[in-house]
């Protein structure tokens, strides 16, 4: 039986060789769990499996898995030493998995650590609208292969979002534009439906608005979407592939 661990770190790179000089091509969030394919000194080759997605990490004292009961569902979490707010060890970034052991006040305890109560879910929660708190990242930092508040890409910014509401989505826009089925002309776009270039997906927001993660302007924006097309075009000569909806 294949044995999984858990990322008890707040974020980790995932790089594409075996060197921190290789590209970063995701990151796990905390709570995210992995199989180990292979240890070579310092590094783990492994395979993620909300997504299956393989990949290089530096060696670390991960633990085995712990199913967890909660989830982050603000744009991050302050984590606490003690049940109240004296001293903050780390933050953990919307989606991140963990096990409530037990709640004192308004705070929850998971491994040796503290959350307040208002910024958690029950892990098994979804919201009736897949993307209804995608602007919380409005002007966050554009980062290839990011994946948090400190910084994201344009595919993580869709693939949190199904995460978050126990729903498997592809980590890579390439993928994601196979794995989602149903095609939608430009004209009958609305809220909700994805937008796919070569390379680059944003979401509608309404029949007339998107936000992505824009790597030219470096942070993620809310755009016209007909202006946001013309810009494309115009400066990576770039032409819409598909609309879908989901």
């Amino acid at each position: 039986m294949k044995k999984y661990y858990s990322n008890n770190f707040s974020l980790v790179k995932v790089f594409k060789k075996m060197s921190i000089n290789s590209e970063m091509v995701t990151q796990m969030i905390y709570g995210d769990s992995f199989s180990i394919i292979l240890k070579k000194n310092e590094w783990f080759k492994i395979k993620i499996k909300e997504d299956g997605y393989i990949g290089y990490i530096k060696k670390k004292n991960f633990i085995a898995y712990v199913k967890p009961t909660h989830k982050v569902c603000t744009l991050f979490a302050n984590i606490y030493k003690y049940p109240n707010e004296s001293k903050i060890s780390k933050k953990l970034t919307y989606g991140s998995k963990i096990r409530i052991r037990n709640i004192r006040s308004n705070f929850g305890r998971f491994e040796n650590h503290w959350i307040k109560t208002d910024c958690i879910e029950l892990i098994n929660y979804k919201n009736k609208n897949i993307f209804s708190k995608i602007k919380i990242f409005e002007d966050i930092k554009y980062s290839w292969g990011g994946k948090s508040y400190r910084g994201l890409d344009c595919s993580a910014l869709i693939q949190l979002f199904f995460n978050y509401n126990n729903k498997y989505c592809p980590r890579d826009a390439k993928d994601q534009i196979r794995y989602f089925k149903k095609n939608i002309k430009l004209k009958n776009i609305r809220q909700n439906d994805i937008i796919y270039w070569k390379g680059h997906v944003a979401v509608a927001i309404s029949k007339t608005k998107l936000i992505h993660a824009y790597g030219p302007r470096k942070k993620t924006l809310i755009m016209n979407i007909r202006k946001t097309i013309e810009l494309i075009k115009k400066t990576a000569n770039l032409n819409v592939i598909s609309v879908k909806r989901v």
